[in-house]
């Protein structure tokens, strides 16, 4: 990102209340609500996307400092300033009190018992459940035997209605989940009862691989749950292997992947192809502070390591409507290059990107207060691919409309997995029709998953 014009440092400095006050990294106090509201304003004025948008943004807001202090000292939290300061249809910025929470999340760190699941509202009734997608390896929900395709209508004995307020349910370290099966529209209780302690887990990106062959073909299968920039080389060794074994169509599950660090789904996207780097793989449109900014295919990841690189011509790439920001830019940034065949639903429609803002003379981590935590992650830019292609507010449509069955969800990475089972029967390796199931279809409206209330939830950042 480019660096902040002369004029709008010079607005900056005029309009500070804090840059009067002692340098609170040699002066630890907790900071003023009046010191929290500068930073706030300062930063949303020098980096919000739709800063145009809102008045109380403009560099020519204030006619003076005391104007200024005078504005600020009307709001009574850091809360309520930065929600003035967003749009309404602004649903990704986000304000968070201590950085540190944020921070361990986006590097895959948080309190967790493990089971990934999603809520689901079966079509035509008031009826909910949840269903597990997947549990994390040695987590409490491995342990206690929960697995993929189980089905949960109770929490603490609480059953779920379309109003139930699922973020107070599950916000506990430790609750009892209460085990139902599903017959036609009805949910069945089963008696079964499982509790899980949360604990401090790290989930890895990867999640599972397999290599499949068959007719003349060699598929790499790769489950990527999450764009994290401290597991780039892993995701590189990933590609080495899969170059080695010689494989030539990779199926690329990103389902429940809601997103993450930006150059991150640049190196994935250059390791699927490698025919392209140097190339476009997408524009950075910023406010008016900023100019545009390129981001190019690449050889390298961020660690220095050369890329390992398929050179595909064609791709699959297995979504949801919980497949959000970085995982759509892979899919847009491609698809001005190579054949790019998505099976599922349509992705989320996140084409926005953010970064995270600390309270420093630059906005970076380094040097930041020591007299707060607070922290912001506004949205900074707009992203577009190679042929201009954004604003997909209704999501990425697939090429194939597959949803996922909750009375079939199969095994993640088996060849019989429905949606992966797709992708090998256009790929070739598979030749037969799949048996018909003798289970009703059951499909349903998601309502959240687990990771809703989770503060890196759908994002896409950068750094700067």
């Amino acid at each position: 990102m480019r660096k902040i014009s002369f004029y709008l440092l010079l607005v900056l400095t005029c309009l500070s209340y804090t840059a009067c006050q002692d340098d609170l990294d040699d002066n630890v106090t907790p900071a003023s609500q009046l010191q929290l509201n500068d930073f706030i304003w300062k930063a949303m004025n020098a980096f919000y996307l739709e800063k145009s948008e809102i008045p109380d943004l403009a560099d020519n807001r204030f006619d003076n400092t005391d104007e200024f202090v005078e504005y600020l000292s009307t709001f009574n939290s850091p809360e309520t300033l930065f929600e003035t300061l967003i749009t309404p249809t602004d649903r990704f910025s986000i304000i968070v009190s201590d950085f540190r929470t944020l921070e361990d999340a986006l590097n895959g760190i948080r309190v967790d018992n493990g089971m990934r699941f999603g809520l689901v509202q079966i079509e035509g009734t008031n009826n909910v459940f949840g269903y597990v997608r997947y549990v994390l390896p040695n987590s409490p929900a491995d342990n206690a035997g929960i697995e993929r395709g189980m089905i949960f209508n109770k929490i603490n004995g609480i059953g779920f209605t379309p109003e139930t307020d699922f973020n107070a349910l599950f916000a506990g370290n430790n609750y009892t989940i209460g085990f139902a099966e599903l017959e036609g529209d009805n949910i069945i209780d089963t008696n079964l009862e499982i509790e899980l302690e949360k604990i401090q887990l790290i989930e890895q990106a990867i999640f599972k691989t397999e290599l499949f062959e068959g007719n003349g073909s060699k598929a790499g299968y790769l489950m990527y749950n999450g764009f994290r920039r401290n597991q780039e080389n892993e995701l590189n060794a990933v590609f080495g292997e899969f170059a080695a074994q010689g494989v030539t169509e990779l199926v690329l599950d990103l389902r429940y992947n809601s997103g993450g660090d930006l150059r991150t789904s640049v190196d994935l996207s250059s390791m699927i192809t490698g025919q392209f780097a140097g190339n476009l793989f997408a524009t950075q449109k910023f406010n008016a502070n900023f100019e545009d900014e390129a981001i190019n295919f690449t050889t390298q990841n961020r660690a220095g390591q050369n890329l390992n690189s398929l050179n595909l011509s064609r791709v699959y790439v297995l979504t949801s409507p919980t497949t959000a920001s970085a995982s759509e830019m892979v899919i847009s940034g491609l698809l001005p290059y190579i054949n790019v065949v998505q099976i599922g639903t349509n992705t989320v429609g996140k084409y926005q990107g953010s970064t995270t803002l600390y309270d420093s003379d630059d906005f970076r981590r380094q040097n930041a207060s020591l007299g707060h935590t607070y922290a912001l992650q506004p949205l900074v830019l707009q992203l577009s691919n190679a042929d201009g292609y954004t604003d997909f507010d209704d999501g990425i449509p697939p090429t194939f409309q597959l949803r996922e069955d909750y009375n079939n969800l199969g095994v993640l990475g088996n060849e019989n997995e429905p949606l992966l089972k797709a992708a090998l029967q256009d790929i070739g390796i598979i030749l037969e029709r799949p048996a018909q199931d003798t289970k009703q279809a059951i499909y349903g409206d998601l309502l959240m998953d687990d990771h809703n209330h989770d503060v890196d939830y759908q994002r896409l950042y950068i750094d700067f």
